[in-house]
């Protein structure tokens, strides 16, 4: 598969035939990245909203008034859910929202998320992201060049301490590491840069799953 490959400073640029990434005809994977996709956003969440029933509310163990006679309405407790400050009725609880995912129907959707962003022309490969550029005007001139506009996804094996420094200032820029990329990384941005070294172990990674 053709890839576009940009020099360190992001002036030049010419095709190369890439070997390795996956291909895929119809829907096969799509679900499979569905699946995985929400399984991370999932695995994100705390699960430790909580709120307190009438019986963990303090207080309201007296009836406020008498059951008759009053003119008003009967009343047990004032922690009643009815009341301001009482209990709440089917509130949040905490619990675990994580789902788990067959790592089969994992590397699916990796392989799948890789193929429809490299089929959509959606990502380039600089040869590498140069240390020298260690200040974020000279990242961000570069990545200017091979992408305008759009929220950018970096992904290098590993950066350099310089790059992932100069690159952090930078609001549409997010950094990942070719080992740690997964679907979700793949799906969630208008354009993904990697250097020629992240390219290898990405398709390497590919390769292992698809065995």
């Amino acid at each position: 598969m053709k890839l576009t490959v940009f020099s360190s400073d992001g002036k030049t640029s010419t095709e190369r035939d890439f070997e390795g990434i996956p291909t895929f005809e119809g829907d096969k994977g799509l679900q499979a990245m569905k699946e995985a996709i929400v399984a991370i956003y999932a695995n994100k969440r705390q699960g430790t909203r909580s709120t307190k029933t009438r019986g963990e509310v303090r207080g309201g163990g007296k009836k406020p008034w008498r059951q008759k006679g009053t003119g008003r309405a009967r009343a047990g407790s004032i922690r009643s859910p009815l009341w301001a400050g009482g209990g709440v009725v089917f509130g949040p609880r905490p619990r675990d929202f994580s789902k788990k995912i067959n790592s089969k129907v994992k590397s699916l959707a990796f392989r799948r998320a890789l193929f429809d962003r490299a089929v959509a022309g959606e990502i380039a490969v600089i040869e590498q992201f140069d240390p020298a550029m260690n200040k974020t005007k000279a990242i961000n001139e570069v990545l200017g060049r091979i992408a305008p506009a759009g929220r950018l996804l970096l992904v290098d094996a590993p950066f350099a301490a310089e790059t992932s420094r100069a690159s952090r200032n930078i609001a549409r820029v997010w950094l990942q590491e070719a080992r740690l990329l997964n679907s979700r990384d793949l799906a969630d941005y208008s354009k993904i840069i990697v250097s020629a070294k992240a390219l290898e172990t990405i398709i390497s990674r590919a390769k292992e799953d698809s065995k």
